[in-house]
């Protein structure tokens, strides 16, 4: 999320302008979608404990934890978008992204602690001699988690894609993780409510919730990890890089190309080889050029580093 400014570059007469995304209308979008979050998430949260508990239901008091912990995540967001938000000091020259990164890693973190405890208490139930019959009043609460929290998704995870970023997205999906949780849920209230000679299918739908969310958990913190631990970006990320330095005007090769993720956006640095007999300023030309197209064109592109270097028609491996 970049601060809105127009800029251009000539190329050899031709001119190449650069149009940055607003980073405070992107704080807003970010703040409302988890906000209405919040809302929901409390509401579904006391729906889903206070029928859990008086139904007899404990696959819904594990979802309705689920979803306390979907509240803890909103308000992660809402606290730390602003701080990754601004702009690079003199403490924090490459800009605050990485709180993005660690605020989607805690997020994840905080789903797996949730679904190892509704798990264990799972199990443990399980034990049990005599299994409760939850009313079937529970049903309710469940269906109506599915839809709100499905929706919630569809427009948090919108909202993520057009800010790009990672940590609402992360947000997106845990609330999807609430919606499909509900849904074993749903189906093991209904068979033990009409069935109560199978009401140890209660516990068992809270067993198949926690592993669900165990997944989504995964999902979420290994990017993160990969990031924090200066991993390389995907493939094709670098591919379509190299390929629009290459194609840049006056660009003879390119090499050394190295690009890594950082919150939301992609820091690349690479080395490009001209012509070795044009003047300085046609070669530094070429590099604003080359850096312009990138950060208009490519994947997440937020910075780069171009490194200039003289070409003598030896043959040069490209990668």
């Amino acid at each position: 999320m970049r601060r809105l400014k127009d800029r251009a570059i000539s190329d050899g007469g031709f001119a190449r302008e650069v149009r940055v995304e607003g980073e405070s209308d992107s704080v807003r979008q970010v703040q409302l979608v988890t906000w209405v979050g919040v809302g929901i998430n409390i509401a579904l949260a006391a729906l889903k404990l206070i029928l859990g508990t008086v139904g007899g239901s404990q696959a819904l008091i594990a979802d309705g934890v689920h979803s306390l912990s979907d509240l803890a995540s909103d308000m992660a967001i809402i606290m730390g978008s602003r701080y990754w938000s601004a702009p690079p000091d003199g403490t924090h020259p490459y800009g605050h992204h990485r709180i993005e990164t660690i605020i989607t890693l805690s997020i994840g973190l905080l789903l797996a602690t949730v679904a190892i405890g509704i798990g264990w208490t799972a199990i443990n139930a399980l034990h049990g001699a005599e299994f409760e019959v939850p009313l079937r009043i529970t049903l309710w609460a469940a269906l109506i988690s599915i839809v709100s929290k499905e929706l919630l998704y569809r427009w948090t995870l919108r909202v993520g894609q057009r800010v790009k970023s990672a940590a609402v997205r992360a947000n997106a999906w845990h609330h999807r993780t609430d919606a499909l949780s509900s849904i074993p849920v749903a189906v093991s209230i209904g068979v033990a409510a009409f069935r109560p000679d199978w009401s140890f299918i209660d516990p068992i739908g809270a067993i198949g919730v926690s592993l669900f969310i165990l997944s989504a958990a995964w999902s979420i913190v290994w990017p993160a990890l990969v990031e924090l631990t200066d991993g390389g970006v995907a493939n094709e990320d670098r591919q379509a890089i190299l390929s629009i330095a290459r194609d840049t005007t006056g660009v003879k090769s390119v090499h050394a190309v190295r690009a890594r993720r950082v919150g939301s956006g992609i820091y690349v640095d690479l080395h490009i080889m001209v012509d070795g007999r044009m003047t300085v300023n046609r070669g530094h030309a070429i590099s604003e050029c080359t850096k312009a197209r990138l950060l208009q064109d490519g994947p997440d592109v937020v910075d780069v580093l171009v490194h200039l270097e003289p070409h003598e028609n030896e043959e040069i491996h490209e990668d």
